[in-house]
């Protein structure tokens, strides 16, 4: 006989088997690290909890998101969604993801926002997908940086030397985190850890732009680039050192996850040849307070895009 299971916010007693979930789901260590990381966690973590067993979990994360006003929302991201093997099929989630959307409420979240490969989980609890493009193809060919630049990967990244940049990059960026000085001292180092590399563009001396990029024998993907908005010319020696490193390894494909931004456009010819336009239908969102065609505007609007450093 199946043993009754309670549905409920996380407590202390909880930790051990929620890692437990966890680690049964997941393969990535950045999942329990970054979790760490945020104080309000317990309370946002809603557990199945079945003979003293957390056997499913829903977690959520108040994030600043910036919308197609020009405005800043308040949007619940969800995360760490898990089911134990033995426990799946069992709606679970569906009655995880009431307790977190009914919590979100409370908070006063707009919206809701996750991104998974496997959207069939959420559409019954109101999560629409939405789709993201970027462009890949082969590397261009390798050309001297243009004068007066000099680009640099450092062994340690001053990441609050390059969080200005980055909020002067994305002021205007729908569906795109406003990170605050924790998430540069605690989330983008996580997620941006080597072997990913990041790489500073400098002029005369002056930091004024940065990239950050994967790399693979035979590809890189390119997660993240920021520049001061009156030096769009660090997007071409970024992407022309990234072209360089390309041709020294050998490497014969690239994957610009990026904004179609015109500046980004009209710098893409210094990393990639023939272009093609890819589409990433990983994101869903789910009103909350806000109206659907809110959420329609920010998923819509040209530019729109939320960097991987942000995913929860």
């Amino acid at each position: 006989m199946t043993a009754p299971v309670e549905f409920r916010p996380a407590t202390p007693a909880d930790v051990p088997s929620l890692h437990a979930t966890w680690d049964e789901a997941f393969t990535d260590a950045h999942v329990t690290q970054l979790y760490a990381h945020d104080p309000g966690r317990l309370p946002r973590t809603f557990v199945a909890v079945e003979a003293g067993t957390v056997v499913a979990a829903v977690y959520y994360l108040p994030r600043r998101v910036r919308n197609a006003a020009g405005g800043v929302d308040l949007v619940g991201g969800v995360a760490n969604v898990a089911t134990r093997v033995r426990a799946r099929g069992r709606g679970h989630v569906r009655r995880l993801l009431d307790l977190a959307l009914t919590a979100m409420a409370a908070d006063g979240c707009a919206w809701s926002l996750l991104f998974t490969g496997a959207p069939g989980v959420y559409l019954s609890s109101g999560y629409r997908p939405f789709t993201l493009h970027h462009r890949s193809g082969r590397p261009a060919a390798a050309a001297p940086p243009p004068p007066g630049w000099t680009v640099q990967a450092g062994s340690e990244v001053d990441w609050a030397e390059l969080a200005p940049v980055h909020a002067a990059f994305n002021a205007h960026r729908p569906l795109s985190t406003v990170r605050d000085a924790a998430d540069w001292e605690r989330r983008v180092p996580v997620w941006y850890a080597p072997p990913t590399r990041t790489l500073v563009a400098r002029h005369d001396g002056r930091t004024a732009g940065y990239l950050v990029a994967q790399w693979s024998p035979e590809h890189v993907r390119v997660l993240e680039v920021a520049a001061w908005p009156d030096r769009p010319d660090a997007l071409r020696a970024l992407f022309g050192a990234v072209a360089r490193t390309a041709a020294d390894r050998g490497v014969r494909h690239c994957t610009a996850r990026l904004p179609a931004d015109p500046e980004i456009e009209a710098a893409l010819p210094s990393l990639l040849t023939d272009p093609v336009t890819e589409a990433d239908a990983t994101g869903m969102v789910r009103p909350v307070h806000a109206a659907p065609d809110h959420l329609a505007a920010i998923t819509g609007a040209p530019g729109a895009f939320h960097w991987p450093a942000d995913y929860l």
